[in-house]
C-alpha cells in the first residue's frame, strides 16, 4: 500500500513548517520534488533548502519533470488533463522507487485545501491513502506581514480567483475579498473608488514585497511593481486583500 503525505510547508520559508510537517518528512520513504524549468528554478530550489535543513533521517529525494497546462480555452478540461498528467508522473515515480509500498510525501506551497490541487491529483492514485498536513497559506502570511485582520468587525470574507473577479466583478456577498492566482492583476477592472488594498508578493521570503492604501492611488503601482519583479525572478506569487471601505457606527 502507499501512504501519502501533503504536507503544507506555507510559502517556502522553512520557519512556516509545523512540527507536524517536520515529522511527516522525516518519517517518509520517499520525497518527490517538481521542476517548473529554469524560470521557475527558485521553486525546487526553497523546496530542496527545506528538505535539507529540516531532514535528520536518510529519506529518499527524487525530482521530476512537471508537465505544463495546455493554454487552451476550455481551462477546466485543460486543468483535469494536466491533473491526470501529474498523476501519471507520481505514478510511474512510485512504481520506480516504492514498487513494495511505503509512505510518499510531496511538499505544497501553502495549503493542501486552499487553491491547491494535490489532493484532487493524489485521488487519483488507486488505493493510495492520503494525509493532509496543514500549513500556513499565503492568506495568513498577508494579513500577518501587513499586520491587520482578515475581516472587518461581525463580517464575511470571500477568497476567490483572479479570473473569477475578471469575469465577475465585485461579488454581492462580502465587502472583502482576498484575491489568489491573479495572473493579470484583475483588480484594475474593477471601479477603484472607496476601495483600499493589501498586497504581498514573495511573502517570507528574502524578496517579500508589500504595498497597501486606495486602490485607486497603489493599483498602477502594484501593477507595475508586480510586472518588474516577475521580470527579475522569472516567477512570483503574490496575494491581495480588497476591501469596501466604510465607516463603522456605534449603536
Amino acid at each position: 500500500m502507499i501512504s501519502i503525505d501533503l504536507i503544507g510547508i506555507g510559502t517556502g520559508n522553512p520557519d512556516h513548517l509545523t512540527r507536524a510537517a517536520v515529522k511527516a518528512m522525516n518519517d517518509a520513504d520517499l520525497i518527490l520534488l517538481p521542476r517548473k524549468g529554469d524560470a521557475k528554478s527558485d521553486l525546487i530550489d526553497l523546496r530542496r533548502a527545506i528538505c535539507a535543513e529540516l531532514l535528520t533521517q536518510a529519506v529518499k529525494i527524487v525530482e521530476f519533470d512537471m508537465p505544463r497546462r495546455a493554454d487552451r480555452t476550455d481551462y477546466v478540461g485543460a486543468v483535469l488533463d494536466w491533473h491526470d498528467a501529474i498523476a501519471a508522473l507520481w505514478m510511474e515515480q512510485v512504481a520506480r522507487h516504492l514498487p513494495e509500498g511505503g509512505r510518499l510525501a510531496l511538499l505544497v506551497w501553502g495549503d493542501p485545501s486552499l487553491y491547491d490541487s494535490s489532493l484532487r491529483i493524489a485521488g487519483r492514485l488507486p488505493g493510495a491513502k492520503v494525509r493532509v498536513i496543514p500549513g500556513i497559506t499565503s492568506v495568513q502570511a498577508l494579513t500577518a506581514a501587513h499586520g491587520i485582520c482578515l475581516n472587518d468587525l461581525a463580517d464575511p470574507v470571500l477568497i476567490t480567483t483572479g479570473r473569477r473577479l475578471s469575469e465577475r466583478g465585485w461579488p454581492g456577498c462580502a465587502d472583502s475579498l482576498v484575491v489568489m492566482l491573479d495572473g493579470h492583476c484583475a483588480f484594475q477592472t474593477l471601479p477603484p473608488e472607496g476601495l483600499d488594498i493589501w498586497w504581498g508578493a514573495y511573502l517570507g521570503l528574502p524578496q517579500e514585497r508589500l504595498a497597501r492604501g486606495p486602490l485607486a492611488m497603489r493599483g498602477a503601482e502594484i501593477a507595475s511593481c508586480r510586472a518588474a519583479l516577475r521580470q527579475e525572478h522569472g516567477w512570483i506569487m503574490d496575494i491581495y486583500l480588497l476591501r469596501r471601505r466604510k465607516t463603522v457606527r456605534r449603536p
